[in-house]
């Protein structure tokens, strides 16, 4: 074991609950059991390998705001499983059981971290995405912002109170609940204000959970304006006589109407995100209970699927192209082992990456004066044509409504993502707010009321 290995097992074993330290060894366990020190192996493995590579974070941050918050079924493991961390190949091995290889991830500079299925050992082979080719990380950083970080700020609100105290109590929970690592907004073009938290900066990655669910429909708006078309039956695998999911178009699918089940409730996809299964394998398996269109159902199966039609639409478009077109260098999209891209949940960003996202949306899809998404993307994104959420926020295309929102202009969407991954864009006001965190269910942020407020310190 490595030194840095033996570190974290240190660190993690120092604070893992009383409870999990009492946890059976991995070989006595079965069934269910074992299911979920696999789970909780490939959890770790990706969390570390993405921390560490994608984000840029210590060993002990990401111990404290990555590997805690988690899945319930698999939170109490996580602590008692070893991390070997090999930098020189840049992957991480944990293992869960005697007579099972441990679960792998390994790092690209491309993508980011991809997880191995369960059972996997190395034969040598290079994964697709290992194939591919992009610039190193930050390349782009010594241009004039937006396209890099040169001249970002406005010097003239950067400091000024009480837009500064303001932004100041996004870290304090009792204002504003949650546990906040970062602040950007973006007002006219600059950074009137921005602020980390210990440990983090500006090229500080987070994964973004289901703000990727935005970049998805993004993507789809992409691979449209360079001229690739997405058929009407977008899913090849339903493309088939009788197959009555033929009918499921991609706007549906963007919408969180698709009709279709899956394995869990809600957004949960287990089988891709803990256990490595293949996006494409277990995203296309599920029978439709309602007609397309008729309900909303918020789900990471309709996002991916999205995706693997846009992908087929494009074969060599990749996510990463397009943010890199947008200066989002230190972004990275992940794919599973056999190269389809998790676009539901599972890419790193910087908070300045997520302005710049925000920027392509206030300038309605131009860049630099060149067209990225099609005239009208932005109308189409914050449509509520389909089927509608219960609760504060409406839905579009794979975008959030905050027209509900009290002292929120109506035209104010946003991309959410789980543990306090905001980023919200007002094109009336020329406005982007970035707000990262690492928020549990039991202590959310309140991003309406953040706006809000916000919305008082701009003119």
């Amino acid at each position: 074991m490595t030194k840095i290995a033996i570190s974290l097992a240190l660190i993690l074993a120092a604070s893992a609950p009383a409870a999990a330290q009492q946890l059976p060894p991995p070989a006595a366990a079965t069934g269910a059991a074992r299911m979920d020190l696999a789970e909780a192996a490939g959890y770790k493995a990706q969390f570390v390998c993405s921390g560490l590579w994608n984000g840029n974070k210590t060993l002990a941050d990401i111990e404290a705001d990555e590997l805690t918050g988690i899945y319930p079924h698999v939170a109490p493991i996580v602590p008692t499983l070893k991390a070997e961390i090999d930098e020189a190949a840049h992957q991480v091995s944990v293992a869960f059981a005697d007579d099972m290889p441990p679960r792998v991830a390994r790092h690209n500079r491309v993508t980011g971290c991809t997880s191995m299925p369960i059972g996997w050992t190395n034969d040598g082979r290079r994964l697709p995405a290992e194939a591919l080719e992009r610039e190193q990380p930050g390349s782009a950083d010594s241009l004039a912002w937006p396209m890099g970080d040169a001249d970002a700020s406005d010097p003239r609100i950067m400091m000024v109170t009480p837009f500064d105290q303001l932004v100041e109590s996004a870290f304090e929970a009792k204002a504003f609940g949650g546990k906040t690592s970062g602040v950007v907004i973006v007002h006219k073009g600059r950074i009137v204000q921005e602020r980390y938290k210990p440990g983090h900066d500006m090229h500080t990655a987070q994964r973004t959970w289901s703000v990727a669910k935005s970049m998805a429909g993004t993507y789809v708006g992409f691979v449209r304006q360079k001229g690739f078309n997405i058929p009407d039956s977008p899913v090849r695998e339903w493309n088939v006589a009788g197959d009555p999911r033929r009918a499921i178009s991609v706007d549906h699918l963007l919408r969180m109407g698709s009709g279709l089940t899956s394995d869990t409730a809600g957004a949960r996809t287990d089988a891709v995100y803990l256990g490595a299964g293949e996006v494409r394998q277990w995203t296309t398996l599920w029978p439709m209970l309602h007609q397309p269109g008729s309900t909303f159902r918020y789900a990471n199966n309709d996002i991916l699927l999205a995706t693997l039609a846009a992908r087929d639409a494009a074969p060599d478009l990749h996510p990463h192209q397009m943010f890199d077109a947008l200066g989002m260098t230190r972004t990275w999209a992940e794919t599973d082992w056999q190269g389809n891209y998790i676009l539901s949940s599972q890419v790193w960003t910087t908070a300045r990456d997520m302005a710049r996202m925000g920027l392509l949306y206030l300038n309605d899809g131009t860049w630099n004066g060149q067209r990225v998404l099609p005239a009208g993307w932005r109308d189409y994104v914050t449509r509520a044509s389909g089927p509608q959420p219960e609760g504060p926020f409406g839905y579009g295309a794979s975008f959030w409504l905050m027209n509900k929102s009290v002292g929120v202009p109506d035209d104010a969407f946003a991309a959410f993502g789980n543990r306090g991954q905001y980023l919200v864009i007002i094109p009336s006001r020329d406005l982007v707010i970035v707000r990262r965190g690492y928020d549990t269910d039991a202590d959310r942020f309140d991003v309406a009321k953040f706006t809000a407020e916000v919305l008082k310190q701009v003119r």
